[in-house]
């Protein structure tokens, strides 16, 4: 997760996690990578740089924890902008979801707009009479604020069962029932709710699970609430930004789409096929973007301002290297890289060549239950990967096993620490059944100085029973086993079991270390590998398997992290549970009656190869793929002796990558090695296997401005401006998007391509004249 454009989606971190994750978790990833060091050496970083440009040492301090616990959030206008800015952050997850380079829903520009919302609400509606009293009993409040973030913020990602029903439709032809297709996004999306309520003991209420992602988000929501003075500036700059924005967003959007990469080398020779796998980078899959300049703020994203210098080095590090190794790869071609495109999420059958790529026919291999026909394989032959797409599996293999190794080298302790806080007593049914968890904290004053403070002004209010996270769990148990046989999944109960029982195990693990340092561990590579080792010969059963044995883990962090949001904003935990469940369940109606269409209108270019700089199916393509490779066929393509044997080797492999660094750091403790994040360095080794690749040296020439420059040399202006400038572009290319997506772009169902002339390349081959391959048909 830790990925500047925050949502790639090759199998990406995993392709299930990456791209499904919220916008909160992923700022979680990204706003603590710093702490992935040890603790003793961040005195070096206090001393190397102001105490005040640090931001998590200023928000952990800014944070107030007194509490108004008359501040009511139970009303109208929290329901009608959590529902509604809950409906308009599922759509644009949903569209993000089919573009070429995946992009989130920032929650920080939900915050600053349903704050300003919330506030017109409060001006304009009368207080007095039957109106005042049922729909404007009070001024907008920071709970009634935080209940409408938590809600839409659950709203806004592209639920991972999405992946699945898009996945059947596009390559498998199957098209269930609304009805069940709901119930299945339902299920998935909340069974990892109710492991989230089993483990919110040890990894929310805790002082040491400080959750370093939501500390800016806690932040500004506090000021927006406790500042009244400052932010009539800051919405001044905040309005600037936005409507410039939005209306630049238009040009490269629509009107002159070269601004997505401006190529010189590629301007100057528009025929070499080199140039454009190196140089390119403005469609998808096009090149690796090197040295081109974007100027779509879709793309471009604003990670930059808030990614910490040490994550933001390593990623440049990481970036550098994945272009060298691709070329060497490529060009020197490993495991007949030039037989396949250069970027590609696709299998190729053993007929493709140079000249004309061939995409492999999955469905020669299948039975009439889409299970492995092994004679038939014999007949067809063993698919391919891109060289670069299967370089990125071995990379993200080596990035899951070294993370552990980090964790436990640099963090064994806090890991350690973490696992105080749970105990296999705390699941025996008597005590879980408890109406009221918190019976057992000390409510005197003193028996209370030991709690974390924030979880201390908590006990004023009544806790989540423990039943209502027990029926979510069995609920949603009940209803997925219904929907895996009813939608013919091929994946037996016993399965599924065993996928909820990686999900709550690694959600007890991995979560401890997110929540101490704010890095999330994608674990859906792993998940692939178990189901397709568990059920050999079917694809179906593997993207299920991955569904709930990933997913889950990654929606019971997304509860946690609101619960603990929550808890620094001192909202009730039956108002936060609500409402997450409320905005959960209206994000996957949305995600299923938008996919349906879009992947009606827009079929063809989601299935080609490099779909267009607009739309793109490389995320369908790159789970789907996976599927195939790792649960039709892992027996063929992985094991020991066969062609992709080091994506598996990768993971032994990786646990060794840290130790170097870390026994250096040992023997040199002043050099600097504790600075080398090897997870992030990995990772990064397939980070360009994917997408809109123009847009990321423009994305680190902002980052190290913004970083290096504005936060150092004007500390208070960043802290100042920075988060309301970031959320200003969001929501300006945000809004921009949403229109131009139903308006022009087909979405609706019919498109209106802009006249073709030489700001859009004459509406044919890349925007960026780059040479287009002919190969690709």
């Amino acid at each position: 997760m830790v990925d500047i454009r925050s949502g790639r989606k090759t199998a990406t971190m995993t392709s299930m996690e990456s791209a499904n994750t919220s916008a909160l978790e992923k700022t979680m990833s990204l706003e603590s990578v710093e702490k992935l060091g040890r603790t003793e050496d961040l005195d070096f970083e206090r001393n190397s740089e102001p105490v005040v440009a640090n931001m998590e040492t200023i928000a952990l301090q800014a944070l107030h924890t007194d509490d108004d616990s008359t501040l009511n959030p139970w009303t109208f206008r929290m329901f009608f902008l959590g529902i509604g800015l809950s409906a308009f952050g599922s759509i644009l997850a949903t569209i993000f979801l089919f573009k070429p380079q995946a992009v989130s829903v920032s929650i920080i520009f939900l915050t600053v707009i349903s704050y300003v919302a919330g506030n017109a609400m409060s001006l304009l509606l009368p207080r007095t009479g039957v109106i005042g009293r049922w729909f404007n009993p009070h001024s907008f409040n920071s709970k009634e604020h935080l209940a409408i973030v938590i809600m839409s913020g659950a709203a806004s990602g592209a639920a991972a069962a999405t992946d699945v029903l898009a996945t059947q439709k596009l390559y498998y032809n199957i098209v269930p029932g609304a009805f069940v297709a709901i119930m299945l996004l339902l299920s998935s999306q909340m069974l990892g709710y109710g492991m989230a309520g089993v483990l919110r003991k040890s990894l929310v209420y805790p002082t040491k699970m400080i959750w370093p992602g939501i500390l800016p988000l806690s932040a500004l929501i506090e000021t927006l609430h406790r500042d009244k003075s400052e932010m009539k500036k800051k919405f001044n700059i905040f309005w600037i930004v936005f409507g410039v924005v939005a209306v630049w967003e238009l040009f490269p959007q629509y009107i002159m789409p070269v601004l997505t990469g401006v190529s010189v080398f590629c301007l100057a020779n528009q025929k070499n096929l080199v140039f454009t796998n190196i140089f390119g980078g403005t469609s998808g899959n096009e090149g690796l973007g090197l040295m081109s300049l974007s100027f779509d703020w879709q793309y471009v994203g604003t990670s930059s301002f808030f990614l910490p210098l040490i994550t933001l080095t390593n990623s440049f590090i990481g970036f550098i290297l994945c272009m060298v190794l691709f070329v060497c790869l490529y060009y020197g071609n490993v495991w007949n890289a030039q037989k396949f495109p250069f970027l590609s999420q696709q299998l190729f059958s053993r007929e493709s060549n140079s000249t004309m790529f061939a995409v492999f026919n999955q469905s020669l291999i299948l039975d009439a239950n889409n299970e492995l026909s092994t004679a038939a394989l014999e007949t067809t032959g063993i698919p391919f990967f891109a060289t670069t797409n299967a370089s990125y599996l071995l990379t993200t293999n080596l990035g899951v096993a070294a993370t552990i190794t980090h964790i436990l080298l640099w963090n064994r302790e806090e890991v350690k620490q973490s696992f105080s806080g749970f105990s296999l007593k705390s699941l025996w049914p008597r005590r879980f059944w408890k109406k009221n968890p918190q019976a057992d904290a000390p409510k005197e004053a003193e028996d209370t100085s030991d709690l974390d403070p924030h979880y201390r002004a908590m006990l004023a209010y009544d806790e989540v029973p423990s039943w209502w996270y027990l029926t979510v769990l069995a609920a949603s148990m009940i209803i997925a086993l219904i929907c895996i046989y009813a939608l013919k999944s091929t994946l037996p109960w016993w399965g599924f079991l065993v996928a909820c029982l990686v999900s709550f195990s690694s959600t007890l693990f991995f979560g401890a270390m997110a929540g101490l340092i704010g890095f999330a561990i994608p674990i859906t590579s792993v998940v692939q590998l178990i189901g397709g080792y568990l059920h050999p010969g079917k694809p179906v059963a593997n993207m299920y398997f991955v569904l709930f044995g990933s997913n889950a883990q990654a929606q019971a962090l997304q509860l946690i992290n609101s619960l603990k949001l929550g808890q620094y904003g001192k909202l009730s935990p039956r108002c936060t549970f609500a409402v997450q469940i409320l905005g959960t369940a209206l994000g996957a109606i949305v995600n299923y009656f938008l996919m349906n269409s879009i992947t009606t209108n827009q079929r063809d270019i989601l299935l080609s190869i490099q779909g267009t700089n607009i739309w793109s199916g490389q995320a369908i393509q790159s789970f789907n793929s996976n599927a195939i490779a790792f649960g039709a066929l892992s027996k063929y393509m992985f094991s020991v002796g066969r062609t992709y044997t080091w994506v598996v080797l990768a993971l032994p492999l990786g646990l060794a990558i840290p130790l170097p660094f870390y026994f250096l750091h040992r023997q040199f403790p002043k050099v600097g090695f504790s600075y080398m994040v090897t997870p992030v360095i990995t990772w990064y080794l397939g980070f360009l296997s994917v997408g809109i690749n123009s847009s990321v040296m423009m994305t680190f020439i902002l980052g190290f401005f913004v970083q290096f420059y504005i936060r150092r040399k004007y500390p208070e202006w960043f802290l100042t401006y920075n988060y309301i400038i970031a959320a200003a572009i969001n929501g300006g290319t945000e809004l921009l998007v949403f229109v131009t997506t139903f308006a022009v772009q087909g979405a609706s169902g019919k498109e209106i391509p802009f006249p073709p002339y030489w700001g859009n390349n004459y509406q044919k081959g890349n925007f960026d004249y780059c040479a287009r391959n002919s190969a690709l048909g």
